[in-house]
């Protein structure tokens, strides 16, 4: 596998080359980038791929991160279990 390929947000299967490429074409900030990929706006809310696309956007860009304005994650609201998901009683 290229190292290209390799998937950096797993919810929204964005590559490191697309951020790369999309880093360097437009010149973003993180959240810019986060945006006009939808990497990190998956079900884990950018819990797995924050810090990465961070580290992207400084080494296409050379933006380092001020963090004003930072990449945020939305953990769920609480626990939900598989029962209740399935609407099965015990």
């Amino acid at each position: 596998m290229d190292a290209q390929q390799v998937i950096i947000c797993r919810c929204e299967e964005v590559s490191l080359e697309e951020l790369l490429s999309t880093a360097r074409e437009y010149q973003c900030t993180a959240r810019e980038l986060k945006l006009r990929t939808r990497a990190g706006m998956g079900c884990c809310g950018g819990r797995t791929c924050r810090i990465l696309i961070e580290q992207i956007v400084e080494q296409a860009t050379g933006q380092v991160p001020t963090h004003t304005v930072s990449l945020g994650y939305q953990p769920p609201v609480r626990p939900i279990s598989f029962q209740t998901l399935g609407g099965k009683s015990s």
